[in-house]
């Protein structure tokens, strides 16, 4: 059935095993009609598939799939919280059973494997009891793997699955074909031995993966699971799928607030820390927007509901994350590229191996003898065909990819995930690994390194004036104002606690200045040339108007009747933790940038105060991209832009890394690789602090699973590493570098 392309239609994909499975099923989805893009992530069994436009063929996308051996299932929507825990837990109990009925039978076999081999005792139908022992463990436990082997292997792609069943396959046929009077010693034992290892490897992934996934489930458990709606008159409740835009919610004190809306009526402080991470309750009354999972904490909402399903915050935020676990970073394509033609090469040093110790074992026994050592190296007890076997095997068994395909996208999985309950959100798994190389980073001022509102930072009364009486006065002419200075003022005499007075005839002239009559005084709030053009001397405030001016301050003057009072210095706040992120940058040896419209004067004192030697002042709206390219030009550096605004738009495009602060505009928000949700510049450095852990997790992952092939597939063909010890070095690799990826949940940021 054909979906529209507006989101990237998602698959679940079942039965891959490694990265070669990852990379057919991709290549598959690749080659249907329609499609430009197909992502397909190993870890969480997804495929992320994008069309050119026109509506997604679905049923074509599932056949494709199907038809290189591999399942595949139109994803609607993003599954439930209960859903997802589900799948999960279906997952990891069918590992466990399967890895303890194959240990229930392989530990006896091993252990009469272990006696016979001693020689002391002998054991009357070994080779039986072998047999016998070790094919349920290969037909029960091991069915599933086969079954996978058998159909990639009829689509011609054989993968992971297909080396282990060739592998415990050959050794198996041993024991029959002992037993039938072959000159070839028994290796039906280690058959087993090599399937419970696996198995083990098995479920200790699934149990790994189900973890490494915890941060969509979260997010998708912080939703309230019932809403309580008013409908004809009446308060019901409802399962949060059942509410639609425009319903009215009540949420009582205490309760999460079901889904994003807006406020209707009543009054409450909301805990917003699951989206911002601000501890404090924010304060909420009509008119104002609220996001679903929030607490509401003291008082009761009505809350018109203007989101729902997919569209609400912490929908979108889970898809983020959920993209960004699904897509690729620049240095998997590499790895991707290995794997994909690894499985054939395998096979054909498997074949290698076995003719050159059928044919050449002299040769062999050369090029391995210093492995005497070894207690399973005996070449000269050992038949040609025992040893092809035996080498064989080996190879097969140590040479699976599993570990490179999962290198890179545990390590994604792990590191957007844990940015997500930090408030970064990574929209694409490449940004990651971007922003770690980044070198420079532009900073816009306003919004961004302030706060973007204008707040009163000086109170400088004249003589015989208090402070109290200059804001009073101020804040009585401004208090109907809605002029962001005139807020600004009402909101510094509001936080002392001073009463403003209600003063009538309010008169304004547009740009300077405005006026009303109180207890028979004519009240003047403006610019110096304001009062001055009424006839008022300004002589004793002058030289401090001066120092504020100096200082980046927009002066605002008082005076009543033909006296001036004092004056006012309002600026743009710098954020409390501006000055700490910019000297934790240059710690992390960033270079910051500050880009912004402002003038010179005002963006020079901005800068200084935080720490930034660097200003590109005065640039136009639309010129901030061409700063950034020009920047990035003369540095020859990878370049993040950092902003909030819609003007940052198009440099936050231009730039390598996009960074917009989750408190800015939605279209800010869109252009962006990466999203601060909590505002904070500290969270900046949170992110390239987490980007470099997480980088760094690849590159040891991929150097551990490249290093354990170079290092013991040439040991396997010299004859030198007995196939049990394979299947648990292939294990372990495996397993390592999943809990390795897993290590990054200790990851603390850098702080100063």
């Amino acid at each position: 059935m054909p979906q529209s392309s507006t989101h990237p239609t998602l698959l679940r994909i079942t039965g891959m095993t490694c990265a070669g499975c990852a990379g057919r099923v991709e290549k598959a989805l690749q080659q249907v009609p329609g499609v430009t893009g197909a992502a397909v992530n190993l870890m969480t069994e997804e495929a992320s598939v994008v069309f050119d436009g026109a509506p997604a063929d679905t049923a074509a996308l599932v056949a494709a799939v199907e038809a290189i051996g591999f399942g595949a299932a139109v994803q609607e929507e993003a599954p439930s919280a209960t859903e997802e825990d589900d799948r999960v837990d279906a997952a990891v109990r069918q590992a466990r059973w399967r890895f303890l009925l194959a240990w229930l039978l392989t530990a006896p076999v091993s252990v009469l494997m272990l006696v016979h081999m001693t020689g002391r005792v002998s054991i009357p139908g070994y080779v039986w009891m072998e047999v016998l022992l070790a094919l349920p463990v290969l037909v029960i436990s091991g069915a599933a793997t086969y079954h996978k082997a058998w159909k990639t292997a009829l689509a011609g792609s054989p993968n992971m699955d297909a080396l282990i069943a060739l592998g415990t396959g050959a050794a198996f046929l041993s024991g029959p074909l002992h037993l039938a009077g072959a000159n070839i010693s028994s290796f039906a034992a280690i058959s087993a031995m090599i399937m419970a290892f696996h198995l083990t490897g098995r479920y200790i992934e699934a149990r790994a993966k189900g973890r490494a996934s915890d941060a969509i489930r979260r997010l998708i458990e912080l939703g309230a699971k019932t809403a309580r709606v008013e409908k004809d008159g009446e308060t019901v409740d409802v399962p949060i799928g059942e509410v639609r835009t425009g319903d009215i919610m009540v949420v009582r004190p205490g309760e999460k607030i079901p889904t994003d809306g807006v406020v209707v009526s009543g009054e409450s402080a909301v805990d917003e820390s699951m989206a911002t991470g601000e501890p404090m309750p924010v304060d909420k009354g009509e008119g104002d927007e609220v996001l679903g999972a929030t607490v509401n904490t003291t008082g009761a909402l009505r809350v018109r509901a203007t989101r729902v399903g997919q569209d609400t915050f912490l929908a979108q935020v889970a898809r983020m994350v959920q993209d960004a676990q699904s897509s690729k970073v620049p240095i998997q394509e590499f790895a991707d590229r290995v794997t994909g033609v690894f499985v054939p090469i395998v096979l054909l040093l498997a074949a290698g191996t076995f003719a050159l110790w059928m044919f050449a074992p002299g040769l062999m026994e050369a090029l391995g003898g210093w492995g005497d050592f070894l207690p399973w190296v005996h070449p000269t007890d050992r038949s040609p065909l025992e040893m092809a076997a035996f080498a064989a095997i080996a190879v097969l068994v140590i040479s699976c990819p599993c570990a490179m395909g999962l290198a890179t996208p545990t390590a994604i999985m792990v590191g957007s995930g844990l940015a997500a309950t930090r408030g970064i959100l990574f929209r694409q798994g490449a940004a990651i690994q971007a922003l770690h190389e980044v070198r420079v980073v532009c900073i816009d001022k306003t919004g961004t390194l302030t706060h973007g509102t204008p707040a009163v930072t000086d109170v400088v009364p004249g003589e015989g004036v208090t402070e109290e009486a200059l804001l009073a006065a101020a804040a009585a002419v401004e208090q109907d104002s809605e002029h962001p200075l005139g807020r600004a003022i009402v909101e510094k005499a509001r936080e002392r606690g001073i009463e403003i007075g209600t003063g009538e005839g309010f008169a304004a002239t547009p740009g300077q200045g405005a006026s009303i009559r109180l207890d028979g005084a004519l009240l003047r709030v403006g610019k110096a040339d304001y009062l001055r053009d009424s006839g008022i001397a300004l002589e004793a405030v002058e030289g401090k108007c001066d120092e504020l001016q100096a200082a980046g301050r927009t002066v605002v003057l008082v005076a009543r009747d033909d006296r001036v009072l004092g004056a006012l210095g309002l600026a743009d706040t710098i954020k409390p933790d501006a000055a700490e992120a910019i000297g934790a940058l240059r710690a992390m040896d960033i270079r910051p940038v500050m880009i912004t419209g402002d003038h010179h004067a005002t963006a020079a004192v901005v800068a200084k105060a935080v720490g930034i030697e660097e200003v590109i002042a005065d640039v136009l709206p639309g010129g901030k991209a061409e700063a950034v390219a020009q920047l990035r030009k003369e540095t020859s550096a990878r370049m993040a832009m950092v902003g909030d605004g819609i003007n940052d738009a198009a440099a936050l495009a231009e730039a390598d890394v996009g960074v917009a602060l989750g408190t800015g505009s939605d279209i800010a928000i869109e252009t962006a690789d990466v999203a601060l949700v909590r505002g904070g510049l500290m969270t900046l450095i949170d992110a390239i602090g987490l980007s470099r852990a997480t980088y760094r997790k690849i590159l040891e992952n991929l150097f551990w699973a490249f290093g354990y092939n170079v290092i013991f597939i040439p040991l396997a063909i010299l004859g030198l590493l007995h196939p049990v010890i394979a299947e648990i070095c292939m294990a372990l690799s495996s397993v390592n570098v999943v809990w390795n990826s897993l290590r990054l949940r200790r990851y603390n940021p850098p702080r100063m």
